[in-house]
Parts: C-alpha cells; sequence; structure tokens
C-alpha cells in the first residue's frame, strides 16, 4: 500500500480521506496539522475562531480508533468547520456581529455539532459570515470579507451568508465546513466557490443551538467537495446511516423550467448550463422543457408582501434594531431587518397560507421529476462596488438569492453541482419536493460526474 503525503490526503474528498485512513494511506494527526498549517497561513479572514487543540485531539482519537479497527464512521479523522452560528463547547458564537463579539463562550456543542464529533469528525474551527446571516453576498464591515479564491486578479464575493464555509472549501482549507440556508445561504457560496452544496428539507437536520435568522426557514447544510461528501455529511450529522444510493441515470427524469431561472442570466452561467443539459440528455436523463409558474409567484408575493426572513428576523432582533445598537450593525443587513418591522399581520399570513398551497401545486407538477436550473443568475460580482453602492448590493443581492430563495420558499431540498466552463465557477442546482432528500442526493450522486464534464 502506498503512503500519501499529508499534503496529497488533505486535497482528497472527505470520503476519499476516510477510506485513505481506513487503507492506513494517511494519518489523521498529520492531516489535520496541514489543514492547521493552511489555516494559519492566509490572510483572508475565512476563519473567526480555531479550535487546533480540539482539533489535534480528536484526530488523535480518530487515528486510534482506526488503528484498533472500530472507525466511527466513513468520515472518522476528516476535518470539518462550522459557520460561526453553531454553539461550541469553549467558544463564542459571533453570529459575525460586533454586538456579539464579546459574549460568554457557549457551555456545550450544539447537538448537530456533537453527533459530527460522534462520528470522529476533526472540528477545525468556526467560519466568517454576513453578521447575522443575512445577505447571499458575503460582506462584512465588522469581521472582514474572505475574497472568492478563484479570481486571484480581483477581489469577488465569497457569497452568503456561509461566506467562510464556502471560501474553506473552495480555497482547501477544510474539506468539509457547515453552514445554514435560509433564503441560499449554503448554495449560493458553494456555487460561486466551486464547491457542492446541500440544502436540506425543513427539520431534517437538528437547528437547536443555531443562532437563528428564520424559525420557519432556517436550514443547516453542508459545502463539501463531492455530492458523496455531502451525502455522508449529512448523515452524520443526523446520527444515521447513509443510506442514499446512486440513481441510474435512465431512470431519471428532470425538468428545466421554460420561465424564471433563466430569467436575465448572465452569458457564462447560461453558456454553462446548456452545456450541462445537453451532457445529461446524451447521458440518457429524460428532459421536460415547461413552465413552473410557482416560482415567479413565490418571487412575486415575496416582492409584494415580504418575507417570512425578514418579519422572524426582526422579531428575534427587535431590541437590537429598536435601540442604540442599530448603528453598529452592518447597515445593509439593518435595512433588511427593517425591512420586516414595516410587514403587517395580513402580509405574514398572505405569505404563509400561499406558500402552503404554492407548495402542493409544486408537488404536483414534479411528480416524480427533479427540477433543475443555474443555481445563480451570474458568477461571483466584485467587492468593491458592492461596498461602495448600497442601491447596488441590494439589486445584486436579490439578484444572487433569486433562484434559491423560492426553494426556502417552498420547502425543497436542493444540491448545487459546481458545472463545467472555462470562466469562474457557476452551479446547478437540482430540487425536489419538500421531504425528497434522498432522492436529490441520489441523482447529485449519478450525474455528478456528468455535470462536471468530467
Amino acid at each position: 500500500m502506498a503512503e500519501l503525503s499529508p499534503e496529497h490526503a488533505a486535497d482528497l474528498s472527505a470520503a476519499a480521506m476516510g477510506r485513505a485512513f481506513v487503507a492506513g494511506e494517511a494519518d489523521p494527526v498529520a492531516v489535520t496539522e496541514v489543514f492547521l498549517e493552511w489555516i494559519a497561513a492566509t490572510d483572508e479572514p475565512v476563519f473567526l475562531t480555531v479550535t487546533a487543540e480540539r482539533a489535534r485531539a480528536e484526530a488523535k482519537a480518530a487515528a486510534a480508533r482506526i488503528r484498533a479497527g472500530r472507525p466511527a464512521s466513513p468520515l472518522d479523522g476528516v476535518p470539518i468547520a462550522w459557520k460561526d452560528l453553531f454553539d461550541i463547547a469553549g467558544t463564542t458564537t459571533t453570529a459575525a456581529s460586533a454586538l456579539l463579539r464579546d459574549t460568554p463562550a457557549a457551555e456545550a456543542d450544539a447537538p448537530v455539532v456533537a453527533q459530527a464529533a460522534a462520528a470522529g469528525l476533526v472540528c477545525l474551527g468556526k467560519t466568517n459570515l454576513t453578521e447575522f446571516a443575512y445577505s447571499g453576498l458575503g460582506l462584512n464591515p465588522h469581521f472582514g470579507t474572505p475574497a472568492n479564491p478563484h479570481d486571484t486578479a480581483v477581489r469577488r464575493a465569497p457569497g452568503g451568508s456561509s461566506s467562510g464555509s464556502g471560501v474553506a472549501v473552495g480555497a482547501g482549507l477544510a474539506p468539509i465546513a457547515i453552514g445554514t440556508d435560509t433564503g441560499g445561504s449554503v448554495r449560493v457560496p458553494a456555487a460561486f466557490n466551486g464547491a457542492v452544496g446541500y440544502k436540506a428539507s425543513e427539520g431534517r437536520i437538528d437547528g437547536r443551538a443555531v443562532f437563528p435568522l428564520s424559525w420557519t426557514l432556517d436550514t443547516v447544510g453542508p459545502l463539501c467537495r463531492t455530492v458523496e461528501d455531502c451525502m455522508l455529511t449529512e448523515a452524520a450529522m443526523r446520527g444515521a446511516p447513509a443510506t442514499v444510493r446512486r440513481a441510474d441515470v435512465r431512470d431519471l427524469r428532470i425538468l428545466v423550467s421554460t420561465t424564471f431561472f433563466c430569467d436575465d442570466i448572465d452569458d457564462t452561467v447560461a453558456a454553462d448550463f446548456e452545456a450541462a443539459l445537453k451532457r445529461l440528455a446524451d447521458a440518457g436523463v429524460t428532459i421536460d422543457h415547461e413552465p413552473v409558474p410557482e416560482l415567479a409567484e413565490s418571487a412575486r408575493l415575496m416582492a409584494a408582501h415580504g418575507t417570512l426572513a425578514a418579519v422572524e428576523g426582526y422579531q428575534f432582533h427587535q431590541a437590537r434594531v429598536d435601540s442604540d445598537d442599530a448603528q453598529k450593525i452592518d447597515r445593509r443587513v439593518l435595512s433588511r431587518l427593517q425591512g420586516g418591522k414595516a410587514m403587517k399581520g395580513l402580509d405574514v399570513l398572505i405569505i404563509q397560507q400561499t406558500r402552503k398551497s404554492l407548495a402542493e401545486s409544486l408537488a404536483e407538477r414534479l411528480a416524480g421529476r427533479l427540477l433543475v436550473g443555474p443555481t445563480v443568475a451570474h458568477v461571483a460580482p466584485e467587492i468593491a462596488p458592492l461596498d461602495a453602492d448600497d442601491a447596488l448590493f441590494h439589486r445584486v443581492n436579490l439578484k444572487t438569492l433569486r433562484n434559491t430563495m423560492v426553494g426556502n420558499y417552498l420547502n425543497t431540498p436542493g444540491v448545487t453541482i459546481p458545472m463545467a466552463g472555462d470562466g469562474l465557477p457557476t452551479g446547478l442546482l437540482i430540487s425536489g419536493n419538500a421531504g425528497e432528500d434522498e432522492a436529490v442526493l441520489s441523482a447529485g450522486l449519478a450525474l455528478e460526474t456528468i455535470i462536471r464534464g468530467a
């Protein structure tokens, strides 16, 4: 058996890394040290907290279990990073806000962090994000904005709100990073950074002791190097066996909406998407092209009445927004929270009731098919113009979240996969009806290499 260098092993997918550990080709302790060195060497504000002591102890314990022939899971010994919304014992949960920078450290891990630790995952630390997790672009004036690693000439947005998680995976600083998704906050940074990102159905992954934005819409999900990594990670976070199996490509039927998803789409994204669809058709996937009116109607309702994220976010942050503390909040985040304050009870009722009926209508329309579209209608935008012009920021932010936000409104699980292309990263989003997570991941396993053009 050929032993891998720790640097080579650290570049593997999480699943392949776990297999290398079991085969004795790599050592969790040495690989963890490589990641800690790489994190220390970066000048970008990707991590807000590095838990080096915990990581070394967990890697050592994983190595002992593996030597004894008793790995805790297929990911035993694999490093993981957590968005700084998750309670991790001994660390402060800042939500990337100056207001929470000095709050007391958490006394215990969030349940989902504890489940991952029980599966042997090695905690590297906590990653940066948009303040209070409320933006699709990932800018942060308090802790800094980690630049997208795929353009070394121009600083581009990392995507949000799980900005640090996206850059951690995209830059190779962690094989797995966990985010939350309320309007696209896992899928957008995954797409911008060339990673795979999975948004779960509501309630599938435990959200207790995770700093909230929207009690209704918040979901937990991984950003990884492959769909297999996402599948294994979400099983570990649920404390469940990984039961998803690769679908037969010839059995898959997907629906491409002729409306909404591709409106006002960048040429780069359009070209990558059309090429991916051709490869899928050539591989034997059945592709239907039809209008999906539920998408545009969801967007219209949110534009007319506001969003659940805005009103629930304002409710949670009311004491901050309505006090002098408001001056210490990112002005762009504050503006969105104040939008929730302006919503009326009737607006909220309309949103809630139509959400249910539109989700039921979409379920009937899909009827066993999976919905496919570009994850984001454009590539990662430049940071400087967004920082300089709030009106531009809000316009671009809304467009960035457009294709993913309707998925949160309709409670569709989804996985975004990088598309082959010559330019900046783009993503193809596969979504299903609420509760169809395993079907979505199964299709992702089958279609990933085709979508990537590998």
